[in-house]
């Protein structure tokens, strides 16, 4: 049951007017063609060069960057061996360091200098080193990096850069062209090309219970090395940071929106860290199949409805517990907002700055409820 509850939960735009007649005619005859077009022809409508994606390549590969970090790590003496820590002691060999390296890609953002990355990229470096794609190399000075969506800012000391040009991941549907570029395993400036396969995917979606985002999903080859390059349209504009993949499977890659990306770059690049508000409940929607599994379980509580967000566990300590939430309540609406599902809770939650009021009304053994609660910063080792 608590394997099953946890897959479903969520830790929370010319008009032109012409004096010759005859153009205007022309125009109005093109108009009148583009609105007999239906929709599914200009949705499904492909670039007409057929090299298109060579040509995106050669005009955004540029500013597509490798990076290598060094990090020092402690590993146990003797090699972690537990036979000799036995006969001799563990004090007799202390915890060796180890230096580990690591690769994976970036791209330039601003001329100056500025690069987006994965954070995970860079975690606890002691040393970054970014090469171009023409072989110069400079020292990477990590302006800021937040574990909770993947997202770091990177640093270096150089001009007349070549960057990319961003793009919008809120117009993005599946089925679209998805161009991915990196050094996946060391390779340095691999290109892959797919579709977007599917936009909105959480991270209980995927296994990865600690990031609070949405993903894009692509069947465009992401591997080891691409964490941090650019996913890219068929106009070349960035759409997304290649982030994660899950092991063992084919055809699944996943990148952070770019819209997601460039507003944490921005916090980060302002202030040095990213806030993430947190109210400390583990929420899941309500089906048929849950309410009964609850109901046949100890949890303390029962369900009497099919459908609705459902608070089943509020961290101790947290700000959900100290306004009172309760296992059990189910949230119908945030700031006066309707509710359906989890992600649009957090959509709520994540909209409020840190310490103002949010209220929540929850339905609480069939009694309304409202109840007034002040976000804090998510803690550092929470899921929620």
């Amino acid at each position: 049951m608590k394997h099953f509850l946890k897959q479903h939960a969520l830790f929370i735009t010319v008009l032109f007017i012409g004096s010759n007649a005859g153009c205007t005619y022309l125009r109005e005859r093109e108009a009148a063609q583009k609105l007999q077009t239906s929709p599914i022809e200009q949705a499904t409508s492909v670039p007409n060069n057929l090299n298109f994606i060579s040509e995106v390549v050669q005009a955004v590969g540029p500013a597509v960057v490798r990076i290598n970090a060094t990090r020092t790590v402690e590993v146990p003496g003797a090699a972690g061996n537990p036979l000799i820590e036995r006969f001799f002691g563990s004090e007799l060999f202390p915890p060796q360091q180890r230096v580990q390296r690591g690769t994976g890609s970036g791209f330039i953002v601003s001329q100056d200098g500025r690069i987006l990355t994965n954070a995970h990229v860079v975690e606890d470096a002691d040393e970054v080193t970014v090469v171009l794609r023409d072989g110069r190399s400079f020292a990477g000075r990590v302006i800021g990096a937040d574990p909770v969506t993947d997202v770091a800012v990177v640093d270096i000391d150089a001009t007349n850069l070549p960057r990319v040009k961003l793009g919008n991941a809120d117009n993005i549907l599946p089925g679209q062209w998805a161009i991915a570029i990196g050094n996946p395993l060391g390779l340095n400036n691999t290109v892959t090309q797919g579709i977007i396969s599917a936009t909105g995917r959480s991270g209980s979606d995927i296994g990865i219970q600690d990031k609070r985002l949405d993903f894009l999903q692509t069947d465009a080859a992401i591997n080891p090395g691409n964490s941090g390059g650019p996913l890219l349209n068929a106009q070349g504009e960035v759409i997304g940071v290649n982030t994660a993949i899950i092991g063992g499977a084919q055809g699944l890659g996943f990148a952070i929106p770019i819209d997601t990306a460039q507003r944490v770059a921005n916090q980060l690049i302002t202030t040095g860290r990213v806030e993430h508000p947190y109210l400390g409940i583990r929420l899941i929607e309500l089906t048929p199949d849950i309410r009964q599994e609850i109901n046949r379980s100890n949890f303390g509580f029962k369900v009497d409805q099919d459908q609705g967000v459902l608070v089943v566990d509020v961290a101790p300590n947290s700000p959900a517990v100290r306004a009172g939430l309760r296992p059990g309540d189910i949230i119908t609406e945030v700031n006066g907002v309707q509710v359906q599902n989890a992600e649009q809770v957090q959509d709520q939650v994540e909209a409020t700055p840190l310490g103002k009021a949010l209220s929540i009304t929850v339905n609480r053994n069939g009694l309304t409820q409202s109840l007034t609660v002040k976000p804090e910063q998510l803690p550092t080792a929470t899921n929620s």
